[in-house]
C-alpha cells in the first residue's frame, strides 16, 4: 500500500511517500499554498494510486494542541471533501522542521525552505509507518460541521441550476438552427466532429503529460550516492561517473534511465560554472583541484552538470569558511597556486604528515628549487600516455617535457594534479614550522625527512628500496 505524508503549513506543504511493504519514507517535494495545492495533492495521489494520507499534527512542547494543530485539522476536513474516500491519519509531531533542517545541514548540500518541509514530511511518515500495520483500522476524519455542510449543499444547488439553464439554452439554439434544414445540420455535425477531434487530441496530450509526470515523480524517489575521494583526479572521476547506476539496481524498463555517456560527462566538465572562486584559474584551465572530495546523494534524474555543481558549491564553502584566499596570500600564493600545491601535498603525504610535507615544498619554492615530486610526473603521463606504452620505464618518464613535470622544471606545476581534501588545503594555509628540505615515503608507509641531499639518499637506502623504484 502506498501512503502519502504531508507536513502542512500555511505557506508550503511538504510531501513524502512510502510503500508499506518497504517501510521507507522518501521525500517527494513541496507544494505552495496558493489554491492549486488541492489539485496537486490529488495528482500525487493518482500517480501513486492511493487515497491514504498521513498528516503531521503539531503540538506544543507540553503536548497540547495549538493554533497550528487546529489549522491542520481544518486542512484534513477539506482534504476529505476533495479526495473521495480519503483515509487520513494524524501523526503527532513536535520540532520536526528543526530535525529536518539539521539533517539537511549534515548532508552539506544546498537546500531551500521547501526542502525542509519535504524532509519534515518524510520524518513524519517514517515515524508513522514504523508502527503501522496493514490491518489497523484507519480513523476517519472528523466530519464537517453544519455550516460547512450547508455551504456544500448551496454549491451543489448552484451547479445543478447552471446545468439546467445551459440545457435550455442549447435546446433553443438547436430549434433555431433546424430552420436551415439538413445542410445546416451537416455543417454542425462537421463542426462537432472537428471539436471532438481537438478534444481527443487534447485528452491524449494530457494523458501523455500525466504519464511523464508520473514517471518523473517515480524517478525522483530514486537516488544514488556519488563519492569523490581525496586525491582523485578528473580522469578517475569521469570513469566513476560512467559506472553510476541511476536506477538503484532496479530493472524496470518503463522507468529506466540510461547511464551517463562519455559525451555527457565531457560536456559537463567543459561547461562554464558561475562560481567566483573559479576565476583564479588560468584561462582554459580544467576543474581539476576544484571538486571538493565528499559523498553526496542525488536524484536519479540529476544531470552531470548538477552533480559537478554540488561538489563545486561545497568547495566554495570550504574556501570561504577557512579564509583560504587570505591565508594563501600571506604565503605569496594565489588561490589557484594554493590549491595546486595542496593537490601535490595530497598525493605525496599521509594524513598525519600533510603540514610538514607542505613546509618542505613551500621552502623549496622559496629557494627556487625544483619540487621534485614524482606524483606530478605521474599526472603528466596520465595526460599523454595513460597506458604507459610510450614511457615504459621511470628513467624515460622523468624526461617527459610537460609543465607538470616538477623533476624537470622549477616552480609549481601548471595546475592541480588531484582534488585535495580539507587537511591538505589547510596544510598549505598553515604549514608546520619545521625547516626540512627533503622527504620520502618509506616502504613501511612512514615519512622520512632530511636537511641535506646526502641524508636524503641515505634515507632512500635505509627505508625506500621498493617504493622508490615503483613505476610512475
Amino acid at each position: 500500500m502506498k501512503i502519502i505524508g504531508l507536513d502542512v503549513g500555511e505557506k508550503r506543504i511538504g510531501v513524502s511517500k512510502a510503500d508499506s511493504s518497504t517501510r521507507i519514507a522518501v521525500p517527494v517535494g513541496f507544494l505552495q499554498v496558493d489554491g492549486t495545492e488541492w489539485q496537486e495533492i490529488s495528482k500525487i495521489a493518482n500517480l501513486n494510486n492511493t487515497n491514504f494520507f498521513v498528516l503531521g499534527l503539531p503540538r506544543s512542547n507540553e503536548g497540547n494542541e495549538t493554533k497550528q494543530t487546529l489549522f491542520v485539522r481544518s486542512f484534513a476536513r477539506t482534504l476529505a471533501k476533495m479526495i473521495p474516500n480519503a483515509k487520513i491519519r494524524f501523526q503527532d509531531e513536535s520540532l520536526t522542521s528543526v530535525e529536518a533542517e539539521s539533517r539537511l545541514k549534515a548532508r552539506q548540500k544546498k537546500y531551500e525552505k521547501g526542502d525542509i518541509d519535504a524532509e519534515a514530511a518524510t520524518i513524519i511518515l517514517q515515524d508513522f509507518i514504523e508502527n503501522f500495520k496493514e490491518d489497523v483500522k484507519v480513523e476517519p476524519v472528523v466530519a464537517p460541521d453544519e455550516n460547512t455542510v450547508e455551504t456544500i449543499k448551496q454549491v451543489v444547488k448552484k451547479e445543478k441550476d447552471k446545468v439546467t439553464l445551459n440545457a435550455k439554452k442549447t435546446e433553443k439554439k438547436l430549434k433555431k438552427w433546424t430552420i436551415f434544414g439538413i445542410p445546416a445540420i451537416i455543417i454542425i455535425l462537421g463542426l462537432l466532429g472537428t471539436t471532438a477531434a481537438l478534444k481527443y487530441r487534447d485528452y491524449v496530450r494530457q494523458q501523455r503529460e500525466e504519464e511523464y509526470a508520473r514517471q518523473e515523480a517515480e524517478m525522483k524517489a530514486k537516488t544514488f550516492n556519488f563519492t569523490i575521494r581525496p586525491g582523485e583526479t578528473i580522469f578517475e572521476i569521469k570513469k566513476a561517473l560512467l559506472k553510476v547506476d541511476r536506477n538503484g539496481g532496479e530493472e524496470n524498463e518503463e522507468e529506466h534511465l540510461d547511464n551517463y555517456t562519455s559525451a555527457e560527462i565531457d560536456a559537463a566538465f567543459s561547461t562554464h560554472y558561475d562560481f567566483d572562486f573559479l576565476n583564479s584559474r588560468p584561462e582554459g584551465a580544467s576543474l581539476e583541484g576544484y571538486l571538493y572530495p565528499e559523498t553526496h546523494n542525488f536524484y536519479a534524474t540529476a544531470t552531470v552538470e548538477e552533480i559537478l555543481k554540488t561538489f563545486l558549491g561545497q568547495m566554495e564553502e570550504v574556501i570561504n569558511q577557512n579564509d583560504l584566499v587570505a591565508k594563501y596570500a600571506a604565503h605569496g600564493l594565489s588561490l589557484h597556486d594554493g590549491i595546486t600545491l595542496a593537490s601535490v601535498v595530497q598525493k605525496e603525504s599521509t594524513p598525519s604528515d600533510v603540514a610538514t610535507v607542505a613546509q618542505v615544498l613551500m621552502t623549496r619554492l622559496d629557494y627556487g628549487w625544483k619540487l621534485g615530486a614524482d606524483a606530478t610526473v605521474s599526472y603528466a603521463l596520465d595526460i599523454v600516455d595513460p597506458d604507459r606504452t610510450i614511457y615504459k620505464d621511470n628513467a624515460a618518464a622523468l624526461t617527459i617535457d610537460s609543465c607538470y613535470n616538477t623533476r624537470l622544471h622549477a616552480g609549481l606545476p601548471c595546475g592541480p594534479i588531484s582534488n585535495p581534501g580539507l587537511f591538505s588545503l589547510l596544510a598549505v594555509a598553515e604549514p608546520s614550522d619545521t625547516a626540512y628540505l627533503f622527504f620520502l615515503t618509506g616502504d613501511d608507509g612512514l615519512m622520512y625527512y632530511s636537511y641535506t641531499e646526502a641524508e636524503h639518499h641515505q634515507n632512500i637506502i635505509d627505508h625506500c628500496q621498493v617504493l622508490c623504484n615503483t613505476s610512475l
